[in-house]
């Protein structure tokens, strides 16, 4: 990848960030075969009815690999467990054989990739990573939107961030743009936008200008009727960019939308998120100059386990904005 990290970085913190870069754009590439080359019997149900692909895992065992390898005492907290793989021989197998694909010495066992994904199953600390290997797996099923999302948290804060979004045009109203995505925020040294293939393109900002609203595209991640309430006391009259995964969190790093909101869902009032569905989109935002909350205005708490009991949906803004939304918030 072209060189355009901080010469102020530790050695170790610059070993982090390119371990973290380059396992995220090699599961990039793993998830774009799966996706060329998917048969039916390439997705599963959990017990949650959510679906988990063969990307899933196979961009699972890539990235806990790599961090693995470099950083071989440090926590990984992810999604998926291979217990379903077990059960499974035949998705097994394709899972394994992807992921040798992309193994310089010799292909991995399918027990091996079993312990490679399993690497994941850290717990909420002090110090560890969080991945979610598919964000927005019915996004990528569809061959629509999905993001591959990476974050390193300290003491509660994320200090790196790495959101990878091969479907997303570099510019969303552009139909002859490039798609292919790699959002890199680093604490304190601002967003970074690079082409899938690690190229860097720009330094983002968030706009004060844009005035419209992202959303999820599936209803039951959220309540659609209150965010269009909140859109319209804010005056954004635009119908909103919805979108599967984090890349909600690229596209307003970058100016497309000043606002991204996820209410829960009236049906579920109890549903607290994931700390890896979020992490490392916050960071993305943040560094692009703009304020990620919960619904309430309350910090997003990464140190209360794989949930984060103590919030309530999330709000993301251009920072101007973010008052202005919590205060409508509070009136709905």
């Amino acid at each position: 990848m072209s060189n355009q990290k901080s010469s102020l970085l530790t050695e170790t913190e610059s070993l982090r960030f390119q371990t973290a870069i380059d396992a995220v754009i090699k599961a990039m590439r793993l998830c774009e075969q799966v996706q060329i080359e998917m048969v039916s019997t390439d997705a599963i149900q959990k017990t949650d009815r959510s679906p988990v692909t063969v990307a899933d895992f196979g961009s699972q065992a890539l990235i806990c690999k790599a961090i693995g390898d470099g950083f071989p005492d440090n926590i990984i907290v992810a999604e998926e467990s291979s217990q379903a793989l077990k059960e499974n021989a035949s998705l097994l197998e394709r899972v394994t054989g992807y992921v040798s694909r992309f193994c310089k010495d010799a292909p991995p066992s399918a027990e091996t990739v079993c312990e490679w994904i399993d690497q994941g199953s850290g717990e909420v600390g002090q110090n560890f990573w969080t991945l979610d290997p598919i964000d927005g797996t019915k996004g990528f099923l569809r061959r629509d939107q999905y993001a591959i999302a990476l974050a390193h948290i300290v003491n509660g804060t994320v200090q790196l961030g790495v959101l990878g979004c091969p479907n997303l045009p570099h510019r969303l109203n552009d139909e002859d743009t490039e798609r292919g995505c790699l959002f890199v925020a680093i604490r304190g040294e601002g967003t970074r936008l690079y082409t899938k293939a690690g190229e860097f393109i720009e330094q983002v900002h968030v706009s004060e200008a844009v005035h419209r609203f992202a959303e999820s595209v599936e209803s039951t991640h959220g309540d659609s009727d209150a965010h269009s309430r909140i859109a319209n006391a804010l005056g954004i009259t635009e119908s909103p960019i919805r979108v599967d995964s984090q890349a909600k969190y690229g596209i307003v790093s970058r100016g497309e939308a000043s606002l991204y909101i996820r209410l829960p869902n009236p049906d579920y009032p109890d549903y607290r998120e994931c700390v890896w569905d979020h992490a490392a989109g916050l960071i993305v935002v943040e560094e692009a100059g703009g304020t990620v909350t919960d619904a309430n205005g309350i910090p997003l708490n990464f140190l209360t386990g794989k949930r984060m009991h103590e919030n309530r949906g999330i709000v993301a803004t251009n920072g101007k904005l973010h008052q202005h939304v919590l205060k409508a918030l509070a009136k709905s």
